[in-house]
């Protein structure tokens, strides 16, 4: 997946820090040459000195090549233009961080997929939406260490299976099932058969989350 990101702020460096350990092809696009040079030794990813709100330096990072843009600046104004200009290039999703939560529909209104405000900016959140986008994250539990996943059942593996096969385990326990179109949660019994389409809620031991996200989805 590639990913271009403007902005080498606390966040903007610690997401393409992250996605690069996870092997994503990043580009970093930041104006301050400080910035750039210290990204560049530290950081496994393509560093461009420039501003993100420039079709010529936007073109110099393959945008029309990526999948994702992340605008991670601390300024509305930029992150907003930017988010305009890289529309037109038929990414797959465009996230932007919001200084402002009054801006929000703003950005919405241009047809950004992703709004995150300051309060929802942590590095770790950002990158949850784009290594796991088809993942509701509902709950973070304990001291961090289990997450509360809505997680949709796609693997023909576990398809077929009765909840009593799979749940409880060690590591995770299936809390309740979301069937075909029905908004109200099921409470799963150990008899129950999980069907192509349905959702799961689960909570999970943390550094055990990939293993059993694998399980569910192809």
């Amino acid at each position: 997946m590639y990913v271009v990101i403007m902005g080498g702020g606390r966040v903007g460096l610690k997401l393409a820090s992250s996605l690069s350990k996870e092997g994503q092809d990043i580009t970093l696009i930041e104006s301050d040459s400080k910035i750039c040079s210290d990204a560049a030794a530290d950081i496994d990813a393509l560093v461009i000195c420039g501003n993100g709100t420039s079709v010529k330096t936007l073109e110099e990072a393959n945008i029309k090549d990526a999948d994702i843009f992340v605008a991670a600046t601390g300024n509305d104004e930029s992150n907003l233009l930017a988010c305009i200009l890289v529309k037109d290039h038929g990414l797959k999703k465009i996230i932007a961080r919001v200084s402002d939560p009054a801006h929000e529909n703003i950005f919405r209104k241009v047809g950004v997929d992703s709004v995150v405000s300051p309060e929802l900016t942590a590095a770790s959140y950002l990158e949850k939406l784009i290594i796991r986008p088809k993942i509701a994250d509902l709950v973070i539990l304990g001291k961090g260490n289990a997450e509360l996943l809505d997680i949709p059942v796609e693997n023909p593996k576990v398809i077929g299976k009765s909840i009593g096969e799979l749940s409880p385990k060690e590591n995770y326990i299936i809390c309740a099932i979301y069937k075909h179109g029905d908004r109200e949660i099921t409470i799963p019994q150990p008899d129950m058969v999980l069907e192509a389409g349905y959702k799961v809620s689960i909570l999970i031991k943390t550094k055990f989350i990939k293993k059993v996200v694998k399980m569910f989805i192809e």
